[in-house]
C-alpha cells in the first residue's frame, strides 16, 4: 500500500505543472500568485489565484488557490486556457475627489498586471488583476471584436476560504434588505445557498479580514452574486438570474467587452471599514458641470405615518420641520401624484421652496411593484425627458426612484440612463428597492445614496427588527455601508408599527455611524423639535459628507466607535450592539498635537433621556463610556487654540 501511494503522488506531479506569476501591493503587504494548472503537460488547463497577506514578518494564506474562467454561450474560457503572455508591472496612481462618500480625496493606487491566454478554439480572453494596499481586483477582458450580440452566460470564479472562517453574509434577495448573521458554517437555514455583496470575512483566528464585492457596472454588465452550495467553504460567483419578463441569462454584447471588477478588500477591520476601493477600481467622473450637486439631511414623511404624501399639510409640516433643524432637503415620497387636503404637489414645491427648501420627490421605477403611484413615468428616454423638463419647471431638486425589479443587465443600464438624463436636468438621484452600491456614486456624482439595507422602514413592517436593530446596526458599518452611501433612513426616537428598543442616544448615533449623501430623517416632526437642547443642535449641524473616516474600535455585532472629520472638527459616533451594559473605549491617538474641546451626548439614566459632557483632550488621551443595553453616543472634537506669549 505504501508503494501505491508513493506513486500515485508521483503519477499526480507529472500530471500537472504550475506556471506561477506574483503581483505585490505597493506596501509589500498584499501578495496575488497566478497560476495555471496543466494536464499532463499539455497546454491547457485551469487558472487559479492565490491571495497572501504579511501580517507582521510572515505571509498569511487568505485564499488558497481559487478557480478563475468565464463561460460564454458560443464557447468555455474555463479550464481549456493556454498562457500566451503578459504586460509589464503598471502601476496604478490616479488622485480623485469625490462629492458625497467616507472620504473627499481619494486614491486610485495599485499594481496592474494583465495576464493573457486562449482557450482550445484560439479564443482570446485576458485576466486583468490590481493589487492595492487595501485589497485586489480582478477582470476578465475579450478583446476581440464582433459586430453580433454574445451571450456572457456565467463564471467558474470561485473565492475559496480555509475551514472554520468566520463570515458575515447576507442571505441574497434582490432587494438586498437582509441582516448579516455571523457564521462559522457557511451553511444557509434557506433553499438555496446563495449570498449578496458584500461579504465579509475573517480569516481563522487570523487578523485579517476580507470583504467580497464588485464595481463599475456598465450597462454591458449584469450584478453577480456567491453560491456555497458544492463546498460551504468555496463561493461560486454567478450572474443574476433570469426573471419572468426578462429570460436572458448573463450579458448579450458585443465585444471588445469588461467584466465588472471582482474585488476583495483585505487587511485589519480598520482597513475594510476606511476603503475606498470599490469607488478606486470605477470609471472617473463623467459630468463636466457638478457645482449643482450639494448632499444634505432630508426630512422624510413616509416613516411615522407608514405612508406617502398625498396630505398637502403633512408635506407643510415637514418642510417646516427642515426649518426648524437646518435640513436644506424635504422628500415628498410616494402618492404625491393625489395630493390633496389643501394643494398640490405644485403646491407643495412652491412652498418647501418659499421657505427656503429644496423638494425631492418619489418615483415608481416602473419595472416591479407597480401599486404605488406615480408609476411608468420613467421607463424610457422620452418620458424621462418629459418628466425632468417638468421637474426643472416646478422647482424640484433630486428624485427618489424605487422598486426596481433585479440585477439583470437590464436594470443596469435603466439605473445608469437614470443617473446620466437626471444629470442633465441637474437631478440628484436616490435609487431604493436596488441594488447595492458598485462604484456609480464616481461616475455619475448626481448619485446620493441607494437603500439596499435593511433600515428603519422595517420598523413598519414586521417586529423583527426591534429585537435585531443593535446588533444589526454595528455590523452594517463593516459590511453594506463600507461599499458605498446606505440609506437606512436613521435617528428615529418614536416609534412607528413596532417599537424601539435602542436607546436614544444610540439613535443620534447612527447620524454618523451611517454614511449616506442624503440622509432622510424620518420621524414625526414633534420628535425632533421637542429633544433637549444638546442632541437637537447636534442634529441641526451634523454633516452628511466627510473629509476623512477613521476606525477607532468596533466587531461586527459587538460595538463600534467611528470618527468622521469635516473641514477642523472631528464627529464620532459609538453604538453598543450587545443587550448589556459595555463601555466603549476613545483611543485618541488619531488626533494631531495639541488640546481639543470633546463635548459629548451619550446615555442618560434611561434610555429615552442624555447625558452631557464638556471634556478636554488630546492626542494618546483614552476616554471611556459606559453605555446602556443598546446604547452609544455623539461627540464633536474642536481644535482649542493656543495663545502666543
Amino acid at each position: 500500500m505504501k508503494y501505491m501511494y508513493l506513486i500515485f503522488c508521483l503519477l499526480i506531479s507529472t500530471l500537472f505543472t504550475i506556471n506561477a506569476q506574483e503581483i505585490v501591493s505597493p506596501n509589500k503587504k498584499i501578495k496575488v500568485i497566478v497560476s495555471q494548472k496543466e494536464f499532463n503537460e499539455k497546454p491547457y488547463g485551469q487558472v487559479y489565484f492565490k491571495i497572501l497577506y504579511k501580517n507582521k514578518l510572515e505571509y498569511i494564506e487568505v485564499m488558497p488557490n481559487s478557480p478563475m474562467g468565464i463561460y460564454r454561450e458560443d464557447q468555455q474560457f474555463t479550464n481549456n486556457l493556454k498562457f500566451v503572455g503578459e504586460s509589464k508591472m503598471q502601476e496604478i496612481n490616479q488622485k480623485y475627489e469625490m462629492i458625497s462618500g467616507k472620504r473627499k480625496l481619494c486614491a486610485n493606487l495599485g499594481t496592474e498586471k494583465v495576464f493573457k491566454y486562449v482557450n482550445s478554439n484560439n479564443k482570446p480572453i485576458n485576466i486583468a488583476f490590481r493589487v492595492y494596499n487595501d485589497g485586489v481586483a480582478f477582470r476578465y477582458e475579450f478583446t476581440e471584436k464582433t459586430d453580433s450580440l454574445i451571450n456572457i452566460t456565467d463564471e467558474s470564479t470561485t473565492y475559496v476560504f480555509p475551514p472554520a472562517t468566520n463570515r458575515w453574509l447576507q442571505t441574497y434577495t434582490e432587494s438586498y434588505e437582509d441582516f448579516f448573521p455571523f457564521s462559522d458554517t457557511g451553511k444557509s437555514d434557506k433553499d438555496k445557498q446563495e449570498w449578496g455583496f458584500p461579504a465579509l470575512f475573517k480569516i481563522n483566528n487570523n487578523p485579517v479580514w476580507v470583504l467580497i464585492s464588485e464595481a463599475n457596472i456598465s450597462k454591458n454588465n449584469c450584478a453577480a452574486k456567491l453560491n456555497n452550495a458544492t463546498n460551504p467553504n468555496e463561493y461560486k460567483v454567478s450572474y443574476a438570474s433570469p426573471r419572468d419578463n426578462f429570460k436572458q441569462t448573463g450579458v448579450k454584447t458585443n465585444l471588445p467587452w469588461r467584466s465588472q471588477w471582482h474585488t476583495l478588500i483585505i487587511g485589519q477591520l480598520s482597513d475594510i471599514v476606511e476603503s475606498t476601493l470599490i469607488t478606486d477600481v470605477s470609471e472617473p467622473n463623467t459630468l463636466t458641470e457638478t457645482n449643482w450637486i450639494k448632499p444634505g439631511a432630508v426630512s422624510w414623511i413616509y416613516w411615522a405615518y407608514n405612508h406617502g404624501s398625498k396630505d398637502y399639510q403633512k408635506v407643510v409640516a415637514y418642510t417646516d420641520l427642515a426649518v426648524e433643524m437646518n435640513w436644506p432637503y424635504l422628500l415628498i415620497d410616494w402618492e404625491w401624484d393625489a395630493m390633496s387636503n389643501g394643494g398640490n404637489i405644485t403646491d407643495a414645491a412652491n412652498y418647501a421652496k418659499s421657505k427656503g427648501i429644496k423638494p425631492v420627490i418619489w418615483y415608481n421605477s416602473g419595472t416591479s411593484w407597480l401599486e404605488p403611484t406615480p408609476v411608468d413615468r420613467l421607463l424610457t428616454a422620452e418620458k424621462r425627458a418629459e418628466e425632468f423638463a417638468w421637474l426643472n419647471k416646478i422647482g424640484i431638486y433630486g428624485i427618489k426612484v424605487d422598486f426596481f425589479a433585479g440585477d439583470q443587465q437590464d436594470m443596469m443600464k435603466y439605473c445608469i440612463a437614470i443617473l446620466k438624463d437626471a444629470a442633465k436636468y441637474k437631478l440628484m438621484v436616490n435609487f431604493h428597492g436596488t441594488t447595492v452600491p458598485r462604484g456609480w456614486a464616481r461616475t455619475y456624482p448626481n448619485l446620493m445614496t441607494t437603500e439596499a439595507v435593511y433600515g428603519a422602514e422595517w420598523y413598519n413592517n414586521k417586529p423583527v427588527l426591534t429585537s435585531k436593530a443593535a446588533v444589526h446596526n454595528t455590523t452594517l458599518p463593516f459590511t453594506r455601508n463600507v461599499i458605498g452611501s446606505m440609506d437606512y433612513t436613521p435617528v428615529t426616537f418614536s416609534n412607528s408599527q413596532h417599537p424601539h428598543i435602542t436607546s436614544y442616544a444610540h439613535e443620534l448615533a447612527l447620524s454618523v455611524v451611517f454614511e449616506s449623501g442624503f440622509q432622510h430623517f424620518a420621524d414625526r416632526p414633534e420628535a425632533y423639535i421637542n429633544l433637549s437642547a444638546e442632541p437637537k443642535e447636534f442634529l441641526k449641524n451634523v454633516p452628511v459628507t466627510w473629509d476623512n473616516t477613521k476606525l477607532l474600535d468596533g466587531f461586527p455585532g459587538d460595538k463600534i466607535i467611528i470618527a468622521r472629520k469635516k473641514a477642523k472638527q472631528w464627529y464620532l459616533g459609538g453604538l453598543n450592539g450587545k443587550d448589556e451594559l459595555q463601555t466603549l473605549k476613545i483611543n485618541f491617538d488619531f488626533l494631531d498635537v495639541g488640546n481639543f474641546k470633546l463635548k459629548l451626548i451619550k446615555d442618560g439614566l434611561d434610555d429615552k433621556s442624555f447625558g452631557v459632557e464638556v471634556i478636554k483632550v488630546k492626542k494618546g488621551d483614552i476616554l471611556n463610556i459606559q453605555c446602556l443595553p443598546r446604547g452609544g453616543f455623539v461627540a464633536v472634537l474642536e481644535k482649542l487654540s493656543t495663545m502666543k506669549n
